[in-house]
């Protein structure tokens, strides 16, 4: 019963997502021919670096491999595509020990298809992944990993739940057309598991990236040439709407998560008893019959006995079902509920960007900015604009594929209950044919 406890999330903070501060982005000398910071309105556009960029403040060697790129598909900016497109299975969690048995952990065992290399690893090296990762993509939903737990980590139903929650993690780096490709991702998919010294010597590679904060943004390249520019009042509509939809997405999702949970708890508890409850009583019919020693009466008991055993076993069905349907739909939205946290941070990025242009343009007008250095913000806003709306179109692909997938399995899953229900009540109706 305690199993299917109603999973809240709260609103982040701003700047939540732990991106590291711009070099120079801090406190700078306001001078007229600068747009005015402001620290605090647009706290995540500052901590991610998107001021610093903006303003041309970000410099450094971006090297070929370091490039991602924003091309124009058919729904607007897009990722480009992972030329090689692999995927990720993450099978059998197995209980380990260190320091001669005294601490125990669970590692699992990953199998990169483009690889097909195994290798082990530790919740604790997903975390370490994760952190690398929200830091270096400021306008990128990174995946969140499935919550930590103090207790109870060695329970089977916690392991099993963990490592499901960690293969749609998984599908969604490798789904990722960046996060697929980047440099610490590929080390942990790779690095031998007994290689202790090349996995520190990738950590601290991974660690030590320059291409975070402010820097990040200058190894995005767009579109150019004619019509390949945005048109800022759109971008900032779609966004707006972008924003609006995240909102109601998160409210349904919570209240789908509610009610799909309570109706779990249920069948688990509830239904499973009440239909016990009925085969018991048809049980205690068929007891008190036999009481009646009469020779024609055996069909009939026979049969109200065998009800009773099918409303314990419809019982049973019930109770064993959430695991099958709406378990797995839960864990899908948990795994969305994670990415709808991560847009506000990400919104916020792209908006301080649209306001240093609006700032620009009013500074221009009023004589206390050169044009070229307007100029030069708006192309700057630009490639973050092109890179968040290749975000919002990579979320929205994502959804529909996981959405639709999970729905068929959901409703293919529930046809199979009501299978199995329908077959026990049938062989039930069935011993009544000889009575």
């Amino acid at each position: 019963p305690g199993r299917y406890r109603l999973s809240t999330r709260s609103e982040p903070a701003l700047g939540s997502r732990g991106a590291g501060l711009p070099p120079g982005g801090g406190g700078a000398a306001k001078s007229s021919a600068t747009v005015s910071r402001n620290l605090n309105r647009f706290s995540t556009f500052v901590k991610s670096g998107g001021e610093a960029f903006v303003l041309g403040e970000a410099s450094g060697f971006v090297k070929d491999g370091d490039k991602l790129c924003v091309v124009l598909g058919p729904r607007g900016p897009e990722w480009q595509e992972n030329p090689y497109p692999f995927q990720c299975s993450i099978e059998d969690p197995t209980k380990q020990t260190k320091f001669k048995g005294m601490k125990s952990y669970i590692a699992y065992k990953l199998v990169p298809s483009h690889t097909g290399q195994q290798v082990h690893r530790r919740y604790k090296h997903f975390d370490w992944l994760y952190g690398r990762l929200a830091e270096k993509f400021p306008v990128i939903s990174v995946p969140h990993l499935p919550e930590k737990q103090a207790t109870g980590r060695f329970e089977e139903d916690f392991i099993s739940k963990r490592r499901k929650g960690l293969a749609w993690w998984m599908d969604h780096m490798c789904s990722h057309p960046v996060l697929a490709q980047c440099d610490a991702f590929q080390h942990f998919l790779t690095c031998p598991s007994t290689d202790e010294k090349a996995w520190k010597q990738g950590k601290r590679k991974a660690e030590k990236d320059e291409m975070v904060g402010a820097n990040f943004f200058l190894t995005i390249s767009v579109p150019t040439g004619p019509g390949a520019s945005l048109d800022l009042q759109e971008v900032e509509s779609q966004v707006d709407g972008f924003k609006a939809f995240t909102k109601k997405m998160d409210e349904s999702a919570l209240q789908l998560n509610h009610t799909a949970n309570e109706f779990a708890r249920k069948q688990v508890t509830g239904f499973k008893k009440e239909y016990q409850k009925v085969g018991h009583s048809f049980k205690c019919l068929s007891q008190a019959f036999e009481l009646d020693q009469q020779a024609f009466s055996a069909g009939l008991n026979q049969a109200i006995a065998f009800t009773a055993e099918a409303y314990d076993a419809i019982g049973d069905l019930f109770a064993d079902q959430p695991r099958q349907d709406l378990d797995p739909v839960m864990d899908l939205l948990a795994l969305y509920q994670g990415h709808l946290a991560n847009f506000p941070d990400i919104i916020h990025v792209q908006k301080g960007a649209l306001t240093k242009v609006k700032e620009s343009k009013r500074h221009v007008e009023e004589g206390k900015m050169e044009l070229q250095k307007a100029e030069g913000i708006q192309e700057r806003c630009n490639i973050i604009s092109f890179a968040t709306l290749a975000e919002i179109n990579h979320f929205h692909k994502i959804r529909v594929r996981d959405f639709k997938s999970q729905m068929q399995h959901f409703l293919q899953q529930q046809i199979l209950f009501f299978q199995k229900v329908t077959q026990k009540l049938e062989e039930a109706l069935h011993k009544y044919d000889s009575v």
